[in-house]
């Protein structure tokens, strides 16, 4: 069964797909991380495009639905798929940095200022890449210091859009997300760097799913995204080039 989360998600890609005519039939249908749109929009406007939480859109290409590329916030993700013959060898094609973001005016000037009490929070849910990413950071703090963060979480996002919106909405306090969200908030957002020692690799991967029919094409729009239109845009929008 489609968990309830991913209903809104599958359908945008089914409308798309029955949308196209003749003329734009053989357009790319993409399966993107929420945190590349952006930069995605702006280098390849024509592909049919959905975004979501990778883990959402990597359940999509294992209940087949047409999708000729995958784009995750992680190399994991593009690997599993990889390992049981759904996607082609995946390429890691961008990296990031995992930040707190907080507003302009926040007195939160460190990871662990979201400990103190008052200060709600909110995170990537469980097996997202930035909420794994997050929990990844907070297992390498002092064991006290993790339990008083994670008490603060008062929302657990499908995807990294979900805590800028409820930051945005002043829903919260605080959110853990990738640092190119914050500057992708046009100062509405201050981010607060994670120390180094404590800072996961957040690497992206992409791959060609296996049942594309648009293979050609798949595989020049996976090339685009480490040398291309589609790399310059991730470059421009803040993301570092591949690991």
């Amino acid at each position: 069964m489609v968990p309830r989360r991913c209903i809104g998600v599958l359908a945008a890609v089914v409308v798309a797909g029955c949308g196209a005519d003749d003329d734009d039939a053989g357009d790319l249908t993409v399966a993107a991380a929420s945190s590349v749109q952006d930069a995605i929009r702006a280098c390849a406007p024509d592909v049919r495009a959905s975004f979501a939480g990778s883990d959402e859109l990597a359940a999509q290409v294992r209940q087949g639905l047409p999708v000729d590329v995958f784009l995750a916030a992680n190399t994991a993700l593009p690997a599993a798929l990889a390992d049981d013959g759904l996607l082609d060898d995946p390429v890691a094609f961008a990296t990031n940095a995992l930040v707190v973001a907080v507003p302009a005016d926040s007195g939160v000037r460190a990871l662990t200022d979201l400990a103190r009490p008052g200060v709600d929070l909110a995170i990537g849910a469980e097996g997202v890449p930035v909420g794994d990413y997050t929990r990844e950071v907070l297992s390498r703090l002092p064991a006290v210091q993790e339990r008083a963060i994670l008490a603060n979480v008062r929302s657990e996002e499908p995807d990294v859009k979900g805590v800028v919106g409820k930051l945005t909405q002043g829903a919260v306090d605080a959110g853990v997300v990738y640092a190119t969200d914050v500057e992708a908030a046009s100062g509405r957002l201050r981010a607060v760097a994670i120390d180094a020692e404590l800072e996961p690799d957040v690497a992206y991967g992409a791959g060609v799913v296996t049942a594309s029919e648009r293979r050609a094409q798949a595989e020049d729009f996976v090339d685009g995204l480490t040398d291309g239109s589609c790399a310059e845009a991730l470059r421009a929008r803040g993301f570092g080039p591949p690991p």
